[in-house]
C-alpha cells in the first residue's frame, strides 16, 4: 500500500507453544517439522513487522469466523464484535 508500518502487527493467538516457537531462535529435533510458512511467522516477529500476543480460547474471538460454536458461544462472541441479532419477519 505505500506506507510504512510503524508498529507490528498484533495477531491474538491462543496457542502458548506456538508463541514460544516464534520467540526461540533455536532450533530442536521436537521443532524440526515445523512448515517453512511457521518460520516465517518467526522471522516477521523478529523483524517487528507482527507481534503475537496470547489470548484464551474463551476470549478468542475469531473463533466465530474459523469454528462451529454451540449457539450460546456464538451468541456471546457475535456480541463482543458488535453485530446484532436482527429478526426476520417470518422467522421461528
Amino acid at each position: 500500500m505505500g506506507e510504512k508500518q510503524e508498529e507490528p502487527t498484533i495477531i491474538y493467538c491462543d496457542n502458548k507453544s506456538a508463541i514460544a516457537i516464534t520467540k526461540n531462535l533455536v532450533q530442536h529435533s521436537r521443532t524440526k517439522h515445523i512448515d517453512i510458512k511457521y518460520h516465517s511467522l518467526r522471522e516477521a516477529t523478529t523483524k517487528g513487522e507482527i507481534e503475537l500476543k496470547y489470548c484464551s480460547t474463551e476470549e478468542q474471538l475469531a473463533d466465530i469466523f474459523t469454528k462451529a460454536l454451540p449457539r450460546n458461544k456464538f451468541e456471546e462472541l457475535r456480541m463482543k464484535i458488535g453485530v446484532c441479532h436482527k429478526h426476520i419477519k417470518g422467522e421461528y
